[in-house]
């Protein structure tokens, strides 16, 4: 399976803040037993580099990426320790380039056709829509799929666990991104078992709106 696919198949890819790299381990395996098995590490925090290193060492059940990837040398740093996948909350064309280059999944941010057609002139089908709920979430996304049919959208900012279901309901999502189900108040607090409740949540959500959509 692709990193594009699990990202797809685990439906959310919890939007992880770490400021202390011994969470790292315990959040990793919270989300695991919550039935999620993808992260995306910020690079919001100068423990990121760190964590993400240690959970691809000690869990290797995880796929873990590197998210808030705004330059070159924080994607090639996210990559040499270990992550997976890079995420960016916009378009950067040196990040693009760098890793279709060297076979690494990147998924940034774009919100405009031009921003998309940017994308996909190297190849990428599936972008991130951040942040959705400022940008007009699903009606914009819907409205942006039609000329791009091909593409598929991981929208990351006003999805919660309430509304989840309605997005991944939609057949141009491919997966939903969102801190709710891996708080960092939550992380810092210790509350793990928390965590592993609402990614249970999230996957109910999603499964009771996505089995029925596939069954037509």
């Amino acid at each position: 399976m692709s990193v594009l696919e699990r990202l797809s198949n685990a439906g959310v890819v919890p939007v992880v803040v770490l400021n202390d790299v011994k969470d790292a381990i315990p959040a990793a395996k919270a989300l695991l037993a919550g039935g999620i098995d993808v992260m995306e590490i910020t690079f919001r925090t100068t423990a990121a580099a760190d964590s993400i290193a240690a959970v691809a060492k000690e869990c290797p059940d995880m796929l873990v990426g590197a998210g808030t990837v705004i330059t070159l040398e924080q994607c090639k740093k996210a990559v040499d320790c270990g992550a997976k996948f890079i995420v960016s909350p916009g378009f950067s064309e040196e990040v693009v380039a760098w890793c279709v280059a060297n076979s690494i999944a990147v998924v940034p941010g774009c919100v405009t056709p031009t921003e998309i057609m940017s994308a996909m002139s190297y190849g990428l089908k599936v972008v991130k829509f951040f942040p959705a709920n400022v940008y007009g979430g699903l009606n914009a996304m819907k409205a942006l799929s039609g000329p791009f049919g091909g593409i598929k959208f991981i929208p990351t900012g006003g999805v919660n666990g309430q509304n989840i279901g309605e997005y991944m309901a939609a057949p141009f999502i491919h997966a939903v991104g969102g801190s709710w189900v891996c708080a960092k108040e939550d992380i810092a607090a210790g509350n793990f078992d928390k965590i592993t409740a609402l990614c249970k949540q999230a996957r109910a959500a999603i499964d009771g709106f996505v089995v029925p959509l596939l069954q037509k």
